[in-house]
């Protein structure tokens, strides 16, 4: 009985498994940061939206990996892809994230939301997948790049608004002749 019962505890919370819960905490943590980021700019998509799509892409692509491994030995015939069903994230995430594009006029706003979810679910298949190491990197490097965008981005809209401005002075002292 002693025997069976660590077997059970060892089945039940082997290496394997632990790593499983391991990515799902680090997926809800990554989704959770990046959705972070994106509260803090009162964009329609935050925290929740990311880290829920984070923890639902990492979730279905460890399902996806480890159910080849559980079931495709039920029979010699069985042939199944690992990465069919994350495949079908990325399609899913493209709706959901259509769905947060608005166009007003000839204005066009969601689109860096749209993105961020389809870039946070492969950030969720990468740690589902147990890439840990290249989704760091890649996490890392999209903050900094996306940071000095938002300097270059905030830079030109100053010096937009600062011809705007000369513009109208200019304007002023040809109306005063």
């Amino acid at each position: 009985m002693g025997l069976e019962l660590i077997d059970m505890w060892h089945n039940l919370f082997s290496v394997t498994h632990f790593e499983m819960y391991l990515r799902i905490l680090m997926s809800a943590f990554v989704g959770f940061i990046i959705g972070l980021d994106r509260e803090t700019k009162n964009k329609p998509a935050g925290i929740k939206t990311f880290m829920y799509v984070c923890v639902s892409s990492a979730l279905l692509t460890i399902i996806s990996i480890y159910s080849v491994e559980q079931y495709s030995s039920e029979t010699n015939r069985t042939m199944m892809d690992p990465m069919r069903l994350a495949a079908q994230i990325v399609a899913g995430l493209g709706f959901l994230g259509a769905g947060v594009i608005l166009k007003d006029g000839f204005q066009v706003k969601g689109l860096t939301s749209a993105a961020m979810i389809l870039f946070v679910g492969g950030v969720g298949i990468g740690i589902g997948a147990g890439f840990y190491g290249l989704i760091v990197f890649t996490v890392l490097i999209s903050m900094v790049v996306a940071r000095m965008g938002n300097y270059i981005e905030s830079n030109r809209l100053a010096r937009s608004k600062l011809v705007q401005s000369e513009n109208i002075v200019t304007r002023s002292d040809a109306s005063d002749c």
